[in-house]
């Protein structure tokens, strides 16, 4: 019997106005539930509990919202095993890595929580005599996340754990591809007794809940993260409306490997940039340029890198990759597989989908794939597909690879590796990304402030700059 993600409204669980399968794509025939269409007065009774639980909430003692935080965290991460397969149901990646992904969303929380005791105003000297300057931060109110199918849990708790912690409350509208971990979530926050109203979460189509959602007047802030296409729309439709924005959109990002670089090293990093959850990352190095003098040898080792990896069942702890999240995103991957090759480019291993035995035999499966003989400024290499593919371009120079690594339209991550710090250093320091590691991959630290440049991004999030985000700054002034 299929389960019911409900709308969570007011610190109840609401059936939706209607309702869309939710398909397990590693299992076509396992049917995770239905998840609720909220209705447009449905959408309406969220965002009218969450103003009125906010003023509750933002005068809740610092102490109070704390506690709440951290058993949030704590819950989450003591079921991380449990929410983790049913991640890896709900979207298809391995089961350690829904059971890390659920664990890192744990700890968002309770370092958070740890933060709300930190928060504070600022005094300022006065130039004059008998002024006394205090500049507060105060939370913005409402706050509507949208959070991607990608890592669901992960990133839909780096949003709202800060924005609870700062005193806002939150509307929240999950993925409607990966709707269930969401459901269960709400029950977590109940159980770690969250006030009613405080977390709202809203299901449906973007056109449907995330449109009313972002351009509802009584909500100042949006945070979204997702596809540039989305967050080029929730920009132009919000900017007449002057609302605070945080958009953590597309990328293609550069990986970078320099002749003097640890090799093996370097090769098994970019093998885990390029296939990790799928190549389904935003910060994938989907990009290698390798220097001349190793381009050979390196190909070579990458593809024998690959070769290794094992596409299967998510539950089997020996998969390396799992299904990608649907069968139109399927589609899509293996159409630019063949793009690739009518533009000349060599495929030296994958490029078809993987066809699995027994129940998985309908899976949504795709060959970890490696490119060759593309041009930098080709369509391939300009433009996301987010999927576990790879193109392999060779440079010489530096001069050179900064130029191609700039070429496209986003700016989110990249990877450079050498061994020459000072090189590392001037290369990153001439790359149009937001997130620039030397040597490594994927390295987070929530103290960090993170987003992109140019169309991957606008505003930065992560750290003191959550809590900046999800706040508004107010000078007083008094004349003693």
């Amino acid at each position: 019997m299929s389960n019911l993600s409900n709308n969570y409204i007011a610190g109840d669980w609401v059936k939706g106005a209607s309702s869309i399968s939710n398909i397990n794509p590693s299992n076509t025939n396992d049917v995770i539930g239905e998840f609720a269409q909220a209705s447009n007065s449905q959408l309406e009774d969220a965002l009218n509990s969450a103003q009125v639980a906010q003023r509750q909430w933002a005068a809740t003692g610092l102490e109070q919202r704390q506690a709440v935080l951290m058993k949030i965290g704590e819950e989450m991460m003591a079921r991380s095993a449990e929410l983790g397969e049913l991640l890896s149901r709900e979207e298809g990646k391995p089961v350690a890595e829904g059971k890390g992904e659920v664990y890192r969303a744990g700890q968002f929380f309770t370092y958070y929580a740890a933060e709300v005791l930190r928060q504070g105003g600022d005094t300022a000297d006065s130039v004059r005599p008998n002024i006394e300057i205090d500049v507060r931060r105060e939370p913005m109110g409402t706050v509507a996340i949208i959070s991607p199918w990608n890592f669901p849990t992960a990133t839909a708790s780096w949003k709202i754990a800060p924005a609870l912690a700062a005193g806002n409350t939150v509307v929240a509208k999950p993925s409607e591809v990966t709707p269930m971990t969401a459901y269960l979530f709400s029950k977590i926050c109940i159980e770690a007794g969250l006030p009613k109203g405080v977390l709202n979460i809203v299901h449906g189509l973007g056109s449907k809940t995330g449109d009313p959602l972002t351009m509802h007047p009584d909500v100042p802030i949006v945070s979204f993260t997702g596809g540039t296409l989305t967050g080029k729309h929730i920009a132009s439709v919000t900017a007449p409306m002057f609302k605070k924005l945080s958009l953590e959109m597309g990328g293609k990002n550069p990986n970078i490997v320099f002749a003097d670089a640890d090799f093996d090293k370097a090769v098994s990093t970019a093998a885990r940039a390029a296939f990790t959850n799928q190549g389904q990352i935003c910060l994938c190095g989907s990009r290698l340029f390798v220097q001349e003098g190793i381009y050979e040898k390196f190909r070579d080792a990458l593809v024998a890198k690959a070769e290794k990896l094992k596409v299967g069942d998510p539950k089997d702890p020996s998969s390396n990759l799992g299904a990608v999240v649907s069968k139109d995103h399927m589609e899509k991957i293996l159409s630019k597989i063949e793009e690739a090759k009518q533009l000349g480019g060599k495929i030296l291993i994958g490029g078809e989908r993987e066809i699995l035995e027994g129940d998985l035999k309908n899976g949504y499966y795709i060959q970890p794939t490696i490119i060759d003989g593309l041009s930098s400024d080709c369509d391939i290499n300009q433009e996301e597909i987010f999927g576990p593919i790879v193109s392999l371009i060779p440079f010489k120079t530096e001069e050179e690879v900064v130029e191609m690594a700039n070429s496209t339209k986003y700016g989110l991550s990249a990877s450079i590796f050498t061994e020459n710090i000072s090189k590392g250093h001037r290369v990153a320091a001439n790359i149009d990304s937001g997130v620039v590691w030397i040597n490594t991959w994927l390295l987070r630290d929530l103290r960090i402030p993170f987003g992109g440049m140019k169309h991957s991004g606008v505003g930065r999030e992560g750290g003191f700059k959550s809590l900046e985000f999800f706040t508004e700054s107010k000078n007083v002034c008094v004349k003693i």
